[in-house]
Order: structure tokens, then sequence, then C-alpha cells
């Protein structure tokens, strides 16, 4: 690794922290009428090829377009209708609006506009993943919910990340989504609660439009209705889903709050087992740590970990715990440098716990600490490293992870 190579995360946490005080985003759109507001974008498929672009308006209206075209292009936009509806959750009025793009070229920037009843959104972009084997980064984090003015400075945190990622003739090593492992709002069935989030989620927009894809998984405090409402999944959806970023990177979001065992979990085996022969890099995301600093481990510890191990799963991403872990790598119980590793707990602006830093798995080569934070992810050919970023732009924690034989 050069010098460059390991003071790069130093460089790219302080560029990040002077971005974020200096005011980048600074203010959400209000929520007026049929004005668009609350704006996001959402992996839940081939993100090489397809997204979800939603937004929010305080009236029903009428009509919802989005209209999008390669960043740069000459050609008039293409339109798509959105599927709309009233958010469920208490009296408080919200309209949602989904537009399903497909069909998009890989590793390209798409403009998008949010038109309802002829209000304009500004323009933004999103960049779709690639379709061949290169470097690249994501962000994770989970437990956003709690303190609001603490979410919005992370959030800024991580419009300055993105905004250091890339150079906008360069999208070749940049940061393309943001893993969310759950916990958004602290009582899943209040639309007023989700509102915040969503207008607070606005700050994560880079200075130049960018929007960062979010891939959601929920949380033990995201039950009810709202959460397939927010991310557009289909009604009575169950949560856990596959998706390759790039061709080497398969990226799994499981549900820890519904059964871990029975449907999903040989839903996971089969997933493991064919993503394990095709990608270089297998990821887990979900809520309910089974390795957790604080609490008691979740039910995915006899549901999901033997098949974390039996298909050598190279990095699990957890929430729950309020708090910075990282665990040794962990099979049948015991340290083993084969095993898998367990990174979290949740710092997107929960309130703080204190980690019980004599576990075994916690204690050295691994770590526990407690601060707001984000993990970027960075996959090459040869390592998924990875940089543990606070609130302010301290590095607190990196580590290396080599490709498997």
């Amino acid at each position: 690794m050069t010098r460059l190579e390991r003071t790069r995360p130093l460089i790219l946490a302080f560029l990040c922290y002077l971005l974020a005080a200096s005011g980048a985003a600074n203010a959400a759109a209000p929520l007026s009428g049929t004005k668009p507001a609350q704006w996001r974008v959402v992996w839940t498929d081939d993100p090489a090829t397809s997204a979800t672009v939603s937004w929010s308006t305080e009236a029903a209206g009428k009509s919802h377009t989005l209209r999008f075209r390669v960043k740069g292009s000459d050609e008039s936009p293409s339109a798509q209708l959105a599927d709309s509806g009233r958010h469920t959750g208490g009296e408080f009025e919200l309209y949602y609006h989904h537009a399903r793009l497909q069909e998009l070229q890989p590793a390209t920037a798409y403009e998008v506009q949010m038109v309802s009843d002829g209000d304009e959104s500004p323009l933004f972009y999103f960049v779709t993943a690639p379709a061949t084997d290169r470097e690249f980064s994501i962000l994770h984090g989970g437990d956003s919910r709690s303190d609001h003015e603490v979410r919005r400075r992370v959030n800024k945190m991580i419009a300055g990340i993105v905004a250091t990622s890339y150079d906008n003739d360069d999208l070749a090593d940049d940061i393309l989504a943001f893993a969310h492992g759950g916990d958004y709002v602290v009582t899943g069935t209040k639309m007023d609660l989700w509102s915040a989030w969503l207008s607070d989620h606005e700050l994560t927009t880079a200075t130049d439009g960018r929007l960062l894809p979010v891939i959601p998984a929920r949380g033990n405090h995201d039950k009810g209705k709202p959460f397939n409402e927010v991310f557009g999944f289909p009604e009575g959806d169950l949560n856990y889903y596959g998706i390759s970023i790039g061709p080497q990177v398969r990226f799994t979001t499981l549900n820890s709050e519904t059964s871990t065992a029975g449907d999903q979990a040989q839903w996971l085996k089969s997933e493991l087992k064919e993503s394990r022969a095709s990608h270089r890099w297998l990821l887990a995301q979900y809520h309910r740590p089974v390795y957790p600093a604080v609490k008691t481990p979740g039910p995915g510890l006899k549901s999901w970990v033997p098949l974390f191990e039996k298909h050598n799963v190279d990095l699990v991403c957890e929430a729950d715990g309020h708090n910075i872990k990282r665990t040794v790598p962990i099979r049948a119980g015991v340290q083993d440098e084969t095993g898998v590793v367990y990174i979290g707990e949740g710092g997107l602006g929960v309130p703080q716990r204190t980690p019980k830093t004599d576990r075994w798995f916690l204690e050295s080569p691994g770590m526990a600490d407690q601060g707001h934070h984000v993990f970027v992810l960075k996959f090459t050919n040869e390592a998924l490293q990875g940089t543990c970023v606070l609130e302010g732009g301290k590095v607190r924690d990196q580590f290396t992870r080599m490709v498997r034989p």
C-alpha cells in the first residue's frame, strides 16, 4: 500500500468535515402543496440497470412524473409516471411517489427532475452501478433515530464524504450507495417521524446535486406499513433481497424483524450458494447483531451464522447496539482467520451506549467504542478496505479483508 493510499481516508475525512462545517446541503426543502420534496433514490433490484426515484408532496395532486436523461445529454428528457399514494401512519398527511426506472445504462450518471402537477424539483443526478469489474466504495451505517440535530449533522458529513470521493470527469473510483441497517425513526407507525427523517435525508445530497442511492434494511423500530411505503417495496414485502453492485460484489439484505429461520433461511442458503460461485466479495446487512457489543445475540446467530461461515461471507454489517464495533474473524464460535468479520452497530444520530469491550470477539485485533459514525467500504481486486469515520472527520478504525483463495 502506498503512502497516498494509507493517508487517503484521513484526507477524505478531513475534507468531508470541512464541507459539512461550511454548510453543504444546509437546508431541507419545505413541504408545500404539490412541490416535490424529500427526494431519494432506492436500490433493491439490479443497480446497474434499475433504480427507484422517489419523492413526497404535502398534497395528493393529480399527475406525478419523473423526467430523466443521461447527464450532459442534448436529448429531450424521457418521462416515467410514478406510483403514488397516501402514506399510512396517523393523521399526518403525506403522499409518496415512486418512479421505477428500468433498462438504464450501467456506470452512467442520470439527470432527474421530479414533477408534480407542474411543480418542479431542482435538477439532481445519480450514478448507476458498473457492469465491469472496477474499484468503488459504499457507505454503511444504522440507527438514525432519536437525535434530530445529530442526524442532520451526520447526513451533512455523508454529503461531504460523497463529494470528496469523485471528480466530475472521473466516476471510476467513487462512493456508489449508502446501505442503512435500520431504525430510521423511534416509532415506525408514526408518519410525522418518517417525514422528519425524509426531510433530513435530503441533506445527504452532494453540493453538485448528486443523490446517493439507499439500500434499506428494516429495524426493530421500523414496524408498520410506512417502511415499505417510504422505500417503494410492495405492500406486505418481507424486506430481504440481494443485489450485485458491479459483477463481483454481492450485497445481501436480511430482515431480523421477522422469522430468521424458515423461508428466509432457505432463501439465504440459496442466495449465498449461488453468489459465492460467481462473486469475489459477499456481504450481508441486517439490524440485530449476532455478535453484539452491548445486547444479547439476535436470532440470526442460529439461523444465519452457519450459512455465513459455510459460504465464506467476507463482511457482515449490523446495527441496533448504538456503538462502534469490529469483531475478530469468527468461525464456529472462536477466533479464526478464515472466519467472518462483523461491524456496526449504529451511529447515524442515535445516542451512543458504552460497549462491553471485554467480550472476546471485540478484544484486539477487534475493537469497540462509541461515537456517531459511518463506515466507508472500498472494494478492489485484492482487498476490501474499511474505514470508520467519526462525526467531525476523525478516522476511528481501519481494517482490510483480503480476497479469499
